[in-house]
This record gives structure tokens, sequence and C-alpha cells, in this order.
């Protein structure tokens, strides 16, 4: 597991900057989340877990493909959110909350539905209508204002009322956009439980995580005014989702063993890499001895105690599973971090047999070759590392330890290359110009390597 900022030039949305422009940037909007240096959390375990919960929403919905991608959020909060159309982001929070595998599939059939639903582009249409009556209550307010003030003393009161009425104006666009933005909220409801019920699971976890979020929030929903928030009160949800949760043939479909363990393995990895160590303890005490709390147990050692004690403890993983590509990949992580980068390679080969497809983990095998400082395994580390990078072409650690042994292999232009698509992939673009100029002048003229150098110098900031 990685911890890492999503680049500046994808992190955030345009409807950030819309709502802001409208004064509403306060008002919780979960799509509207999306700042820059968004902190976000890379584990090829949690993420496949995550795409496989996906893909028959997505099938159902009739969106989805390889342009949509599930990403985790290093955040504690319950929320989920969509931006820029094709990327639903996940809160860590939401994972370690969800009991089961229903309630988290849940939450993610009902952002399916603002995918499918276009409710992102049409939001930035609400949001420019909103401006629109913004502006035009201000006129006319500006306008009652100058005309109270070309009749003097007799019309002292419009000068009185004059914030007020300069004020209508955003406050009836900030309802009207909240109004709207509720409704989108409403239909993404009603098409998750649609969803749900053309992939044969229930919507009973969603108004499990209503109903637990109700009660969560009472004090705060008795004060709200139910005009100025942006979601349907979770009372209200749970009133309208119940009842179709009810009426379908799936409501008392559970979800299948495996799909629970691996869910609680998720959980588990998340508690015992996020949480304080009391907290880990408390999640998992001494007396569950299931697996996902011997799992979060290893971290927890591994982060606070013993770290050849948590080597050991991965073995006795792998031993309860040996086919677990993430259990040889927790092995492999904690003997590199501890500096054991010789002793990672054979548990980080194995998770790679048994996990061909997963880039990370063999980005983790490339970097233990390299750490190692063997030059023999220089050429294995590019293979690896290059076959990853495949995998994920906006890995910058990948790309950094490219750069690594090339520059071992005394191969600068190649070397000055993976630096800058590290530092182009790290959002640094002044970096990434000046690394892809200086591979220029080692690579031949024309070749693969130089024209993707070319294309990094010509590269142009992204607007956000």
């Amino acid at each position: 597991m990685t911890f890492d900022a999503l680049p500046r030039r994808v992190a955030a949305t345009a409807l950030a900057g819309l709502i802001a422009l409208t004064g509403l940037a306060q008002t919780g909007t979960a799509q509207a989340q999306a700042p820059r240096g968004l902190p976000i959390i890379r584990d090829t375990e949690i993420e496949n877990l995550l795409r496989d919960y996906a893909r028959p929403l997505f099938r159902a919905a009739g969106v989805g493909g390889s342009q949509t991608n599930v990403i985790i959020v290093n955040d504690r909060g319950f929320n989920a959110f969509v931006a820029n159309g094709r990327r639903m982001f996940i809160n860590a929070g939401a994972i370690l909350d969800s009991r089961t595998p229903n309630e988290l599939i849940g939450v993610m059939a009902h952002e399916t539905g603002h995918i499918a639903g276009g409710h992102l582009a049409r939001l930035r249409e609400a949001v420019e209508r909103a401006q629109i009556i913004a502006a035009l209550g201000m006129i006319v307010g500006a306008a009652g204002v100058a005309a109270g003030a070309t009749m003097g003393r007799g019309a002292a009161g419009v000068g009185e009322a004059a914030p007020g009425v300069l004020m209508a104006g955003p406050h009836v666009a900030m309802r009207s956009l909240l109004s709207y933005q509720r409704g989108e909220e409403a239909a993404a409801d009603r098409a998750a439980v649609n969803y749900l019920n053309a992939t044969g699971q229930s919507a009973k976890g969603m108004v499990e995580t209503f109903r637990r979020l109700q009660n969560e929030s009472m004090l705060a929903a008795r004060r709200a005014d139910p005009y100025t928030i942006s979601h349907p009160i979770p009372a209200d949800r749970v009133a309208i989702i119940e009842p179709l949760a009810k009426a379908s043939p799936h409501y008392n479909a559970v979800d299948p063993p495996d799909r629970v363990m691996r869910h609680n393995l998720a959980r588990a990895k998340l508690a015992g890499f996020l949480d304080r160590q009391e907290s880990i303890s408390r999640r998992f005490p001494p007396g569950d001895n299931s697996l996902p709390a011997r799992y979060a147990r290893a971290i927890q050692m591994f982060r606070f105690g013993d770290r050849n004690r948590a080597s050991a403890m991965a073995d006795e993983l792998i031993r309860a599973q040996p086919g677990n590509p993430y259990f040889h990949e927790i092995k492999g992580q904690i003997l590199l971090e501890t500096g054991q980068p010789a002793a990672a390679i054979p548990a980080l080969r194995r998770a790679v047999s048994l996990a061909p497809n997963a880039g990370l983990i063999r980005i983790m095998l490339g970097h233990a070759l390299v750490a190692t400082g063997n030059p023999a395994q220089l050429d294995e580390a590019v293979r690896e590392l290059r076959l990853a990078l495949q995998r994920e072409p906006e890995a910058a650690d990948g790309y950094r330890q490219l750069a690594i042994a090339y520059g071992r292999k005394n191969d600068r232009g190649q070397a000055d290359l993976s630096a800058a698509q590290a530092a182009l992939h790290d959002g640094d673009l002044n970096t990434a110009r000046g690394l892809a100029r200086r591979a220029q002048g080692s690579l031949p003229s024309g070749s693969p390597g130089w024209l993707r150098a070319e294309d990094i110098v010509n590269q142009r900031p992204q607007r956000n």
C-alpha cells in the first residue's frame, strides 16, 4: 500500500471552481470535493476489490470501460463522489465503515447513477444558470438602490434595505442550485436500486447505510434548513428507498462468503495502515484470531512493533493462504521497507507470479531489485519496471526507480527520460521539460525515446 497525492493536473474538477464562483463552496456538495493534491491510497488488493464491485454496476448502467477509474481517497469520512465524469472516488472511511460488501456496493451504485445520468456535466450547467440568476438579482437590486438614491431622503427605507436587496439574487440562486442538486441525488438513489436489481443484488445495504447516517446526523438534521443542504436528509432517503428495496426479489440476497472475506481483509489492511495502534487493538481484540485480525496485526507490528516479528506474522498469513498474492506482497513490503531488499525479492516475485497484471506489485519488485545495488539484477529491474509501467503509466515512483536503474547502467538518455516522466506525473512540468530536453541530447534523434521526450517538452499545463 502506498500513499500519494493525485497530481494537480488531474485532481481538481471544474465543478469546484464553478461552485466557488457562486459562493456555494461550503455547502458540502460531494462532487465538489476533489481539491488539488487530493491524498490518495494505491493498493492493488483494495483497488481490485472495488473494481469487482463496480464492474457489474457499470454494465447494468451502460457505463464504464477502461476510462472509468475507482480511486481510494485517504480520508476517514464516510463519503464517495464522482469527478470529471469518469472518476469514482471512495473514501477509506467508507470502506472501513461498511460492515458488509453490500453496504459499500450500495454506495458505489449511487455514484454509478451520477455517472450514468451525466450529473456532473448537468450540474455545471445548473451552476452557470445559478450564476446568471445571481447576476440578474444583483443587477435588479443595484438598480433599485440607484433609483432610491435619486429620490433623496424620502427613500431612506430603500437605502436601509439595500444590503438585503443586493443579497436576494445570490440567495435565490443558491436555493435554486441546491434544489436541483437534491433532485439529482434522489435520481441517483433510484438508479442505484435499479442497478442492484439488475445485478441480482440487494438494496438492503443502501437502506442500512442511510439509516445509520440518519442516526448519526439526527441532531444536525433537526437544526438544518432542508432548502439549504445539497442532499436529501437521510430520513427522507430511507422513506423513499426502503419500499423500493423491499419490493425487489433480491432484497434478502446475501454476499457470498468469499466476497465477505475479501471485504474484511481490505478493511483490516486499511485499519492496519491508517489507524493508531490503540484503535487497531480495539477493532481487533486479542481474542479475535480471524484471518483479517491477523492481517491487521501483522501490519500493526510492522508499523509500531518488532519488524522481524512482523515478517514472521506475514509468513503465518502465507501458510494460511499460500495462493494469496497480497500476503506475499505484504511480506515483501515489510522486508523492503526495513532495509532488506534482497530478502524481499523472493516474496515479491511470488506475488507477481500469482498476480501478473498487478503493476504496483511489479514496481515494488523493481524497487527491491534496484535497492540491492547488485549490477547483475539491473536488467531484471528494468524489465519488471517497464512491464509494470505498461499497466501503471502514471505511476511516478515506477519511473523514478527506472531512472535509477538506467543511471546505474550508464544509459543517461533513458535515465533522464524516465526522470522526466516521473516529474511529469508528479505534476512538476517545468522539471519534466528540463529533463526531457537533457534526455534529447543523449538519445538518437527521431528514436521513440527522443520523440517521447519531445512530447514532454511540448506539453502544456492542463487547466482544471
